[in-house]
C-alpha cells in the first residue's frame, strides 16, 4: 500500500517500431516520420509534495544516472512550474530499471511520467496547453511519452498522430548493454542542414490493423539510424542476426537510435521461449519479453 500522499507513476519503455528520417533542418535538428508504441517494461516513479524539488534513485539503472539539476526528471518538474503559478514541488524517487542510452526513451518516459505525477497533484489535464509545453521543452521524445499510446510521431517529435489501435504485440526487448549516444548516430548519419536522405515516405499505418496487415506495413518501414549505430556499435549487428534467428520471429528490428532491438513474435510463448534460450546463451545482455501496445 502508497504511503499517504505518495503518487506512482510507471514510465514505459517507448518503442521505435518504425524511425524513418525525412531529412536534416536548416536549423540542425532531423525530421522524422517514426510509428512509436509502448512496453509493458517500465521504471518506477514517484512523488511526495513538500520542500523544494528533490530526486533520490535506486535500481540497476541508478549508479550510471545523475540526481543533480541536470535530470530530466527535475528538469521537467522546473518546467512545468515555470508555467504554472503556484505549483507545488516535492520528492521524486525513481526505480531506474530501464538501461540507459538504449534507444528507448528511458530518460524522457521518466520525464513524462513526472509531468503526470505534477499534474495528478495539481488537478491538471494532460491535453493542458502548459503541460504540453513542459514536455516539448523537456525533450523530443517526452510528448509522445506523455499519454505513453501508440500513435505516429513527426518532426522533431513534437508532431503527433491520433492515438492508434494495434493488435497484440509480443515482444522481446535485448541490449547488450553498450551505451549509444543519440547526437553521436545522427552524426554518423552525415546529412547536411537542408539535405534529405531521398528515401522512400512511411507507409500509411491504419487504426485497428490485423497483427498480418501491421506486420507487414512495418516490414515495408525502416528505421534509418540503424546502420549508423552499428558502426558505432557493432554489436547491434549480432543483436538483430541472433533475434532474427529465434524460433517464430516475424521482424527484429533496432529501436530508436539503439542499442536495444526488438523482435516480435505472434504469440506470448514464442516470445517467453525465445527469452529463455537467449537468457541461456547471452547472460550478460538485458532481455525482457514484454508485450507492445
Amino acid at each position: 500500500m502508497a504511503a499517504e500522499g505518495l503518487l506512482i507513476e510507471r514510465a514505459r519503455a517507448k518503442i521505435n517500431l518504425t524511425l524513418q528520417i525525412r531529412g536534416r533542418r536548416e536549423d540542425g535538428f532531423h525530421d522524422l516520420e517514426s510509428l512509436v508504441c509502448f512496453a509493458g517494461v517500465a521504471d518506477r516513479l514517484t512523488f511526495v509534495q513538500g520542500g523544494d524539488f528533490a530526486l533520490t534513485m535506486t535500481g540497476p539503472g541508478a549508479a550510471t544516472l545523475s540526481a543533480e539539476a541536470d535530470n530530466l526528471v527535475l528538469r521537467a518538474a522546473r518546467h512545468l512550474a515555470e508555467r504554472v503559478p503556484g505549483l507545488k514541488a516535492g520528492t521524486f524517487h525513481l526505480d531506474k530499471v530501464l538501461p540507459i542510452a538504449a534507444g528507448i526513451g528511458g530518460g524522457s518516459a521518466d520525464a513524462a511520467a513526472a509531468l503526470r505525477l505534477l499534474a495528478r497533484a495539481h488537478g491538471l489535464s494532460l491535453d493542458d496547453e502548459r503541460v504540453m509545453e513542459a514536455a516539448r521543452v523537456s525533450g523530443s521524445d517526452v510528448p509522445v511519452c506523455l499519454t505513453s499510446k501508440a500513435r505516429m510521431m513527426r518532426g522533431v517529435g513534437a508532431e503527433l498522430g491520433a492515438p492508434l489501435h494495434l493488435p497484440p504485440l509480443y515482444a522481446l526487448l535485448v541490449n547488450p548493454r553498450v551505451a549509444v549516444e543519440t547526437k553521436t548516430v545522427f552524426g554518423k548519419l552525415g546529412l547536411a542542414p537542408g539535405e534529405s536522405l531521398g528515401l522512400g515516405a512511411h507507409p500509411d499505418i491504419p487504426d485497428g490493423a490485423s497483427f498480418e496487415s501491421l506486420l507487414a506495413l512495418v516490414k515495408k518501414g525502416r528505421n534509418d539510424m540503424e546502420d549508423a549505430a552499428q558502426v558505432i556499435a557493432p554489436v547491434i549487428g549480432h543483436v538483430i542476426a541472433v533475434l532474427s534467428a529465434a524460433r517464430g520471429c516475424k521482424l527484429a528490428r533496432m529501436s530508436g537510435s539503439g542499442a536495444t532491438c526488438f523482435a516480435l513474435f505472434e504469440t506470448r510463448s514464442a516470445a517467453l521461449k525465445a527469452a529463455q534460450v537467449l537468457r541461456r546463451d547471452h547472460s550478460d545482455w538485458w532481455i525482457a519479453p514484454t508485450l507492445l501496445r
